[in-house]
């Protein structure tokens, strides 16, 4: 608990579904996006979050940064409530608490301004913040740019001059300018080449172990997920179902879930024996979700007890945890 740099307890975030009439829309039922998520994520370390399309993943982290506003739980950042900060914080205090925590996003073109230069767009938590004298920015333009593996001259071109992992770079360095101890990484490489991909998740090791930063590390694709992460958290339907160091959750997976998951990496082997676990029907709805072990419908070794008994995270050994009633 004194490691944590950031803790969340039991984090929901439900949606409203409407339907439309003549006069007024009435409310017919909720989407589970976010359902009673708790995790931490200790200073310095990478914490991976993987799971299906829709299973909640970027809601999550964007509840943290209150980018939206949760329907219930908390989120600390070094033991400050931030949650209740952004609700009734001032607006220096908000500011004070979003310098330290920043979001790189998923697409890094629809997330530049097309009509600001690059130094433009790196500078506007410079004119925002106002957490440096106004005389030091062009200084600090540069160190950024070098910092992230620019050059000097790329500050006055615009974001259509450059490829994508360019631009994922410019990203990054503008996260960077307001000195965060806390980046979320929304599938930061997801858009790229496989060979650029490997140049940004190198790019953020070395920027973790030179600035002391923390990350949370959102991606469908697992191999850069065990490249960079050192635990990692598998997130279904809007739950956590388990989370562990990533060597002990690759090689030792609890829930049938997460092993569904690990024997879908395609390796390039085509004679390898890769076990069997064939995920049945599809994902349920987050209108409606599963009674029980919300996985249950999917599951080849379900029980009765499944069907009906909520699961909740539970010790399995050293730091690993698994909310399940019957693990592997």
């Amino acid at each position: 608990m004194q490691d944590d740099l950031i803790r969340i307890e039991k984090m929901v975030k439900f949606y409203p579904v409407m339907r439309r009439g003549i006069f007024r829309s009435k409310q017919t039922g909720v989407i589970r996006a976010v359902d009673n998520v708790t995790f931490s994520i200790r200073r310095g370390e990478t914490l991976g979050l993987v799971g299906e399309s829709g299973c909640g993943k970027t809601t999550t982290a964007r509840a943290l940064l209150y980018l939206t506003a949760p329907t219930s739980g908390r989120a600390h950042f070094q033991g400050t409530d931030i949650i209740e900060v952004f609700e009734r914080g001032a607006k220096e205090e908000i500011l004070r608490i979003r310098r330290r925590l920043q979001y790189v996003f998923q697409d890094p073109y629809l997330s530049l301004n097309p009509r600001w230069s690059i130094a433009e767009t790196v500078l506007e938590p410079f004119r925002v913040h106002r957490h440096l004298p106004e005389n030091q920015w062009d200084d600090r333009l540069m160190e950024l740019l070098e910092l992230v593996g620019l050059e000097y001259y790329h500050a006055w071109r615009y974001p259509h001059e450059f490829s994508g992992g360019q631009r994922q770079r410019v990203g990054i360095a503008r996260a960077l300018a307001v000195e965060p101890r806390f980046l979320i990484c929304d599938e930061p490489v997801s858009s790229l080449d496989v060979s650029v991909r490997a140049q940004i998740l190198n790019l953020l090791i070395e920027l973790q172990e030179k600035l002391g930063l923390t990350y949370l590390y959102i991606s469908h694709d697992l191999s850069s997920v065990r490249f960079i992460s050192d635990r990692v958290a598998v997130m279904y339907l809007g739950k956590i179902v388990e989370i562990a160091a990533v060597d002990e959750l690759f090689a030792r997976p609890l829930h049938h879930y997460t092993y569904a998951l690990l024997t879908a990496i395609p390796i390039p082997e085509p004679d390898a024996d890769r076990g069997h676990s064939v995920l049945k029907g599809e994902v349920p709805s987050a209108v409606n979700p599963p009674p029980g072990c919300r996985f249950h419908p999917r599951c080849e070794a379900a029980l009765p007890q499944c069907r009906e008994m909520p699961v909740e995270l539970a010790p399995a050994g050293d730091e690993h945890l698994v909310a399940c009633h019957n693990p592997r």
